[in-house]
Formats: C-alpha cells, sequence, structure tokens
C-alpha cells in the first residue's frame, strides 16, 4: 500500500482532493512503474486539484503533471530496476494518473533517463517549467541569439518557467531583464542572475505607438495577452521571442504587419507537453549541464502531499514564487 493525493467528484460534480492509500492494483496499466521520489506543482496541478477540475476528464484522479523516482518494475528492455527517471508532459496528471503519488505506472516511451550531474530532488526543482525554459533558450539560440547581442527579456518572472529562465540566461552570458509586478521580488530576481527589472506597469500600458524602440534581444514570455502585444513592439529586428503561457490571456494585440513583416520578429511557440525523445534528452542533459544548482536551490519552496490542496489554490493566485518540490516521502 502507498498514499496519493486523489481529487475525486462527488453526486454535486464538485471536486474535492484528499491523500489516500492505494494499493499497485489501483494503478493504470502501463510498461514501468516508478518509486516516485518527488514532483511539483505547476499552474495545470491547480486547475486539476481546484473545484473546476477543468482538465480532467475520468474520476478518481491523480494529479501531477511532473515526477522523478526509481524504476520498480519495467515490461521494457529500455528500463531496469533501478533505474533513475524522470518524467514530464504527456498529459499525465490530466488524462493520466500523474506525480502525486508514491507509486506511478507509465509508458516507457514517457520516461527520460536521468542524465548525471542531477539527483530526483533536483530533477524536480526544475520539472516542466524548468525543461520548457530550456526548451525556449534552445528555440532562441536555435534562431541566432548569443551572448552579447542585448538584455534578453523574460516576463512572469518570479513563477517557475520564469525563475529558471532568469538563472539559465545569465549563467550562458546574457543579460537579463526580468519582469515582475512585486517590486518585493527584486532582490530575489537580482539574486538569479537579473542585471534588470522592469515593472509589469510599464509593459501592460495601454500605446496605440505600432512600433517602439528596439530593446530587447530575445524574450521568453510566460504570459501573453497585452504583455506579449506590447514586447513585440520593443524587440529588435530579427529576434525572436519564445512564448510558453496563457497566464495573461490568448489574445494579442497589434498589427500583423508591425513586428512580423516591418521587424522580421518571429513568434516561437513552445510546448513541452509532447515533445520527441531525442529534444528531451538534449534539453535535460543541457539542464544538467548549464544550469547552476546553486541557483535552482535559491528558487525551491519544499511541500509534501497534505500540503497540495492548499498549494493548488496559491498557483491559480499567482501566490507561488518559485519552484515546488513535493517530497513524496515525506
Amino acid at each position: 500500500m502507498f498514499n496519493a493525493l486523489v481529487v475525486d467528484k462527488d453526486d454535486d460534480g464538485k471536486t474535492h482532493a484528499a491523500v489516500k492509500e492505494l494499493s499497485l492494483d489501483d494503478l493504470p496499466h502501463a510498461e514501468v512503474t516508478v518509486a516516485v521520489e518527488y514532483s511539483t506543482v505547476n499552474y495545470k496541478d491547480g486547475l486539476c486539484i481546484g473545484p473546476g477540475g477543468g482538465l480532467v476528464r475520468n474520476y478518481p484522479h491523480v494529479p501531477g503533471i511532473d515526477f522523478a523516482g526509481t524504476v520498480e518494475a519495467s515490461d521494457d528492455d529500455r528500463y531496469k530496476p533501478g533505474d533513475k527517471v524522470v518524467l514530464t508532459g504527456w498529459r499525465v496528471g490530466e488524462a493520466h494518473w500523474g506525480g502525486y503519488s508514491q507509486k506511478a505506472r507509465v509508458k516507457a516511451d514517457w520516461l527520460v533517463p536521468l542524465p548525471k550531474g542531477l539527483d530526483t530532488r533536483q530533477a524536480m526543482a526544475v520539472g516542466t517549467a524548468g525543461l520548457t525554459s530550456m526548451l525556449s533558450v534552445m528555440a532562441l539560440e536555435d534562431h541566432g541569439l548569443e551572448p552579447g547581442h542585448g538584455p534578453v527579456l523574460v516576463t512572469g518572472a518570479a513563477g517557475g518557467v520564469g525563475s529558471v529562465a532568469v538563472a539559465l540566461l545569465a549563467s550562458l552570458g546574457h543579460e537579463v531583464a526580468a519582469v515582475t509586478g512585486r517590486p518585493e521580488q527584486e532582490a530575489y530576481l537580482r539574486d538569479l542572475g537579473a542585471t534588470q527589472i522592469v515593472a509589469r506597469e510599464e509593459l501592460t500600458e495601454v500605446t496605440r505607438k505600432p512600433l517602439e524602440s528596439e530593446l530587447w534581444a530575445g524574450c521568453v514570455d510566460a504570459v501573453a495577452g497585452a504583455m506579449l502585444g506590447r514586447v513585440l513592439k520593443q524587440m529588435k529586428y530579427g529576434t525572436s521571442v519564445a512564448a510558453v503561457g496563457l497566464a495573461g490571456g490568448a489574445a494579442i494585440e497589434g498589427a500583423l504587419i508591425t513586428p512580423f513583416i516591418l521587424r522580421g520578429v518571429n513568434l516561437l511557440g513552445i510546448d513541452s507537453v509532447m515533445q520527441p525523445f531525442a529534444n528531451r534528452q538534449r534539453a535535460w542533459e543541457r539542464i544538467a549541464r548549464d544550469l547552476p544548482m546553486d541557483k535552482l536551490e535559491a528558487m525551491v519552496q519544499p511541500a509534501t502531499l497534505s500540503d497540495l490542496p492548499k498549494l493548488g489554490g496559491d498557483i491559480l493566485k499567482g501566490q507561488v514564487k518559485g519552484r515546488v518540490v513535493v517530497d513524496l516521502n515525506a
């Protein structure tokens, strides 16, 4: 028997989450059984835990969109008992039971061997948010971004994706401009490596200008909405924006001709959910090599299974800073 956070729906259609004891027979059928050591709290987890339950189709359900742990049993030759693995994406924690459980059973294709230089706790300090950050930086690099081209903007900088992006870009030698709506986060962001702090209000003011001064050599945008529309007007010629989230809304204000045609700006959509194995492996290897682990520790908030119902609500309200690492055995 083992413990898991189980979300269920009552007869009135309301969802509720509680820690329950399960058996291996309760787990979905798949090739690999993993003893989960750590998971994280992401925005999607908050949606799965919360009263709306919009991302979950079948109940009861175990949320947790990523996890790291040790293979306990495997019907696939690629993985053997004792192997350390990490899983992100593939709608785990949404359509398939996820990481908020001391045991998980998943498809072998969804796993990545944990690279040398990372342990399971560090892997979840990175988690889906960090993987998304690395994929974003890799995409910007593939489109020509190099240190010395000018400041790289990171929106939503105090969140999970933003925090890792700030630390990662700084470690790679870039000037980093971090956007936040909370002045009290300035010291935290500067400790991660930000050289410039931009108040959120500066990028959400309404302006009728079709283009503005060229300020940014690249951007990792975790907000979208009105802020993304404003940022696009400020990109340098031929640069790129890696767009990873929709917390600010899905609509972009602005004319197509201005940033994209007159300045040749690239808008790159980054989705970490169904990345090919080679991309995921390359990204995790880059994380192990390039992300400063001392900076990673500054982002981490520890949590346990019993903390998750409250944390699920907190992250939806924008009250979670950095990375929440859930110890499944605490």
